[in-house]
């Protein structure tokens, strides 16, 4: 089954209102020509707006980098799914600087994807291993572990809704990228078999799976030509215009 390429940049606490502008204009005139994939940009939630005016009738999608579970309430320095949904189309859920740094359970990114889901946003889920479980060899039942929590309850249908992005903790940011024969064996292994085994082979074969972790225009041909590989989530290298440019073509090519 043919997936659709997605190249999302994650520009976490990077970029004022300007900047953000600023680099949405460097990317349009490069980008604009790859209409055989998706492409995202999740700016600061300040830089949001600017970005999404910027963006409207463009090939260049809009995501946020997190939300809160609940409409509305009581939770100082939240941001809803309904106050996104004018916004963007994508946010990401689950991303390991959320579960390290802000204490994000499986059951706190299952809320937030059933949220996502319940308001029409496509939520690009994020699981991955620390050093200490790959190095104990449990990065594929971590894996499996992390996907089961947060797609408990949910339906096939919804399931087809959601981009996962498998991210390496020890790759993130530090330089050192899992090889692709490494990423592809955890799609192959746990990502892939638990979809098909929980939501069946059409879910299995349809859903997209990014890679993240240390991406470059250098080392992302050699994840864009594995099979069950259909993009990147892209951290430090979406802060360019010329590298992320540079992946964007690895996956057009």
């Amino acid at each position: 089954m043919a997936r659709r390429p997605l190249i999302a940049g994650n520009w976490k606490m990077h970029k004022t209102i300007p900047e953000a502008v600023a680099l949405v204009e460097a990317l349009l005139p490069r980008l604009k020509s790859l209409a055989s994939m998706d492409l995202v940009v999740c700016p600061p939630f300040v830089a949001l707006e600017a970005v999404s005016k910027r963006l409207r009738g463009t090939s260049i999608e809009v995501g946020a980098q997190n939300m809160h579970w609940e409409p509305q309430g009581a939770y100082t320095g939240e941001i809803s799914a309904p106050m996104l949904v004018d916004l963007c189309k994508y946010v990401i859920l689950g991303h390991s600087e959320r579960r390290q740094y802000f204490a994000e359970s499986d059951e706190i990114v299952r809320r937030k994807l059933e949220a996502a889901l319940a308001h029409g946003l496509m939520p690009i889920l994020c699981v991955g291993e620390a050093l200490e479980q790959r190095e104990r060899g449990e990065t594929i039942g971590h894996v499996e572990q992390q996907l089961r929590a947060a797609l408990k309850d949910l339906t096939a249908e919804q399931v087809h809704k959601i981009v996962i992005a498998y991210e390496p903790i020890w790759a993130i940011g530090t330089g050192r990228a899992a090889t692709p024969e490494d990423a592809g064996a955890v799609v192959e292994e746990a990502i892939r078999p638990l979809l098909h085994k929980l939501f069946g082979e059409d879910t299995a074969e349809s859903v997209r799976v990014l890679y993240g972790g240390s991406v470059k225009p250098e080392n992302a041909g050699a994840f864009f030509a594995l099979e069950d590989i259909d993009g990147a989530l892209v951290g430090g290298a979406s802060l360019q215009a010329e590298s992320f440019i540079g992946i964007a073509q690895a996956a057009a090519a």
